[in-house]
């Protein structure tokens, strides 16, 4: 058995459009960007709810989007589950999955980013 929540809204933007879209989303949520110490391609734009909302900064050209990351406390038995209700596995990164739901939207099983939430929120799953 294995946990696992909808934990972080990413608003993805091409590099030429991160900074406009970056300080769009922050004025929505009515915050200051916390731009992200080890990686600048991500910046905190708060909360919604109990997941964590981030700006991130995707390759040139690539199309502005909001995909989920699903928290989990095992990634692959979490992708599983998603691929048995009809997910597709896009990529295989170091830690985490970048998937598709059966319409083709992205979306990504990635490790716990907020203990405290995930300890409250996250579901048991057989």
């Amino acid at each position: 058995m294995h946990r696992s929540r909808i934990g972080v809204i990413l608003i993805d933007h091409p590099e030429e459009l991160y900074d406009a879209g970056l300080a769009f989303w922050a004025g929505v949520q009515g915050v200051a960007p916390t731009p992200e110490p080890d990686d600048p391609d991500y910046a905190g734009l708060g909360r919604i709810g109990s997941a964590l909302v981030w700006g991130q900064r995707t390759g040139s050209g690539t199309p502005p989007r909001v995909h989920l990351d699903i928290e989990s406390d095992d990634i692959p038995a979490e992708v599983a589950r998603v691929i048995g209700l009809g997910a597709k596995v896009v990529e295989e990164k170091k830690g985490w999955t970048i998937l598709e739901d059966p319409a083709g939207v992205v979306f990504c099983v990635v490790p716990v980013q907020d203990q405290e939430a995930f300890d409250r929120d996250a579901v048991t799953r057989p």
